[in-house]
């Protein structure tokens, strides 16, 4: 999981010697647990004002005019010498991009690559400040509890800095295009806009997420792009200006209690498939609903394919499909295992290549 470059302090056992040799280990093993839980407890903990020092010098503030001669806000953090790392969508149609570190340098930007299906973009910046140093980007995924800040400019007020925890991991939210985005990481530190591209960083100053969106209706509902999207991302992004993601062609829905009653299914775990694409990579290798079935006054699909495996990995709900498929690639071929008129099975795969969402 997450790496966690937090200070323990060390805890000095003090044993007593009294009793004799049976009295000082039973008293060194009770001050071996005390130290184990005060350390488990101080590694929790997480100096806010250290970690703001040690990281707002990378974090920027992003305005953009687009084509329209609408102007935008949003933030970013240097990710490499002379690259910045922030949202898709706060730059997308951008004909100028400024960027303003937090000693108030203003700098010319270029988009370098944008993906709009993960929602993360980079741009180029000359003349960095030399006080400016690039954010490592965590190992691993995130883990639910451990304390997190956002850092950026929520609504122009640039140098914010909101704490909270890490409250959920494999989240899915819908984009601004109509498209599902999974893998998302869930926290409850406020994010609110003008946040968006900035880092969520771990209390080791580590980039464990970029942030994506906020809630604005519900309290302390954040959202961040997981660094493990990132690390697979941003490298094709900056060779490529794109990424390429895997594309199997179904509509499906998540097998609930009464969707599985309707299919004559014993667990309700797996994701049921709706409707093939025609000539899509699914077409002619997995089978969708052909019929509707009432089931406690709602209507159902059924008989249609149930994956509840891809490449040995469980499916459990859409959000374990869509993982799945992210971290594959185009031309990748996967193995599915399908439940299909009652019997299981296995079907090959072979992905094809997702269309930009304006196709």
């Amino acid at each position: 999981m997450q790496n966690r470059l937090i200070t323990i302090l060390v805890v000095a056992l003090v044993t007593a010697s009294a009793g004799g040799v049976a009295a000082t280990a039973s008293v060194g093993q009770q001050d071996d647990r005390a130290s184990g839980q005060q350390e488990q407890q101080q590694g929790r903990q997480c100096n806010f004002t250290q970690l703001y020092d040690r990281a707002i010098d990378s974090v920027v503030s992003v305005r953009v005019t687009t084509e329209d001669g609408q102007a935008g806000l949003g933030s970013g953090f240097l990710y490499d010498d002379n690259l910045v790392v922030t949202n898709q969508h706060v730059v997308a149609n951008a004909t100028n991009v400024e960027l303003q570190f937090d000693r108030g340098e203003w700098r010319t930007a270029t988009v370098v690559g944008t993906d709009p299906y993960s929602d993360l973009a980079v741009l180029r910046v000359r003349n960095v400040p030399g006080y400016a140093a690039p954010l490592p980007v965590a190992d691993g995924q995130a883990e639910p509890g451990a304390p997190v800040a956002a850092l950026g400019s929520p609504l122009g007020l640039q140098g914010t800095i909101t704490r909270g925890i890490v409250s959920g991991l494999n989240r899915t939210i819908p984009s601004q295009q109509g498209f599902a985005i999974p893998d998302v990481i869930q926290t409850d530190a406020p994010i609110n806009p003008g946040n968006s591209g900035g880092p969520l960083v771990n209390c080791g100053g580590e980039v464990v997420g970029v942030n994506t969106a906020g809630i604005q209706a519900s309290e302390n509902l954040g959202f961040a792009i997981p660094a493990e999207v990132i690390r697979r991302v941003v490298p094709s992004l900056v060779e490529n200006g794109s990424y390429s993601h895997a594309f199997l062609g179904i509509s499906s829905t998540e097998l609930s209690p009464v969707v599985a009653e309707a299919n004559g299914l014993e667990r309700a775990q797996g994701v049921l498939v709706v409707d093939v694409l025609a000539n899509s990579p699914a077409s002619g290798v997995l089978q969708g609903s052909q019929r509707t079935r009432t089931v406690e006054g709602v209507e159902v699909p059924v008989g249609g394919d149930v994956i509840v495996r891809v490449d040995g990995q469980p499916v459990q709900s859409a959000e374990d499909l869509s993982s799945v498929l992210a971290e594959s690639r185009p031309g990748e071929t996967v193995t599915m295992t399908v439940v299909r008129n009652g019997e299981r099975q296995q079907v090959r795969v072979t992905l094809g290549r997702r269309s930009p969402p304006d196709q």
